[in-house]
């Protein structure tokens, strides 16, 4: 995963230097193409921090009170311009009232973002992504619904496996590890909660959270 992106930079920095890129267009080319690669090198290298850092060192959510839908309202605005280039709906459905937890802000964006991205990926354009939640008694119960082909019987077992990417689609190409589901469940599990995955009637996934408040 690593190796991919880093030899396309590489071959183009060469491109670059070597005066392959010889009009002010081919080198605005190089140059997009070298930016988009290392945006994926720096995708890959923050998952496997991520990862390891929940892994292997236990970290321990620092947790504060918030307001949930604060939060995930933040979080889809800064996807709004992402989603809009793609055509794709993203629409909040909260509860009538404001719902407190006590969490870690920062591991629960990664959650949100990590899902979200997902579903942009999958979603084909004039789609759409939904994100309801709910308060329970002791926990916070959310799903994220997008419109796409769904999750196949075959990936649905080993959606969370670490690396795991069976679908053709899930390759170097879309600037994943196989690592972003991981995550979102392994923080899930540190906030005393989990995350699993089906799929809705109408065929698109279907990623159920919940988290202790």
């Amino acid at each position: 995963d690593l190796r991919t992106p880093l030899f396309s930079l590489r071959g183009y920095l060469e491109g670059l230097a070597t005066g392959l890129a010889n009009t002010p267009e081919k080198a605005s080319k190089y140059i997009r193409v070298c930016q988009a690669k290392a945006a994926t090198l720096e995708r890959l290298i923050s998952d496997l921090f991520a990862y390891t850092q929940l892994e292997y060192l236990e970290q321990i959510p620092r947790r504060e009170a918030l307001e949930i839908g604060e939060l995930i309202t933040h979080i889809l605005e800064s996807l709004e311009p992402q989603a809009r280039s793609r055509e794709v709906s993203l629409v909040l459905e909260p509860p009538s009232g404001p719902c407190m937890v006590q969490v870690d802000a920062h591991l629960l964006t990664r959650v949100f973002e990590n899902l979200l991205d997902n579903a942009l990926r999958y979603t084909p354009a004039s789609g759409s992504i939904r994100v309801r939640w709910r308060p329970e008694p002791s926990r916070l119960v959310f799903s994220v619904t997008d419109t796409g082909p769904g999750i196949t019987p075959t990936d649905l077992p080993h959606l969370f496996t670490p690396l795991y990417r069976g679908d053709p689609s899930r390759n170097a190409h879309t600037g994943s590890a196989g690592l972003g589901l991981t995550i979102a469940q392994r923080i899930l599990h540190a906030h005393e909660g989990d995350l699993i995955a089906t799929n809705s009637a109408g065929g698109g996934a279907v990623f159920i959270g919940s988290l202790a408040r």
